[in-house]
């Protein structure tokens, strides 16, 4: 399930971020975490499973356009499909007209839609 961040999850959300390849200095994580908190078309979801956060997804919002700036799952619940069901649930929110990928996301994130609009298809 995606759930918005909020303050209270900040170590949590930094901690999930980590797990991105631009993100691992601590400098730049922290000024990541700065954006999403304080730029109001920057918006972070943590995705919960059970009782844990086991992924994140960060998007950029520009007229109801999703652009993924950022896109983790913990590594030991990687192959699992939860980058597909964040992106599914980003889509069928009703908050964005279209998911779109960042330079540096663009791969995964275009391989994720494609398996999820096979699966629509069939």
């Amino acid at each position: 399930m995606l759930v918005r961040y909020k303050k209270s999850l900040e170590k949590i959300a930094m901690g999930l971020l980590s797990f991105m390849p631009q993100e691992k200095d601590v400098k730049k994580l922290m000024e990541t975490m700065q954006s999403y908190e304080q730029e109001d078309n920057w918006q972070l979801y943590l995705w919960k499973k059970d009782d844990e956060y086991v992924g994140i997804v960060g998007v950029l919002e520009e007229d109801s356009v999703a652009t993924i700036q950022h896109i983790t799952v913990v590594p030991s619940y990687r192959g699992e499909g939860i980058a597909k069901q964040m992106l599914k649930e980003l889509k069928t929110c009703g908050e964005y007209t279209e998911i779109k990928a960042c330079e540096e996301t663009e791969s995964f994130v275009k391989k994720c839609l494609h398996s999820l609009q096979e699966a629509d298809e069939n």
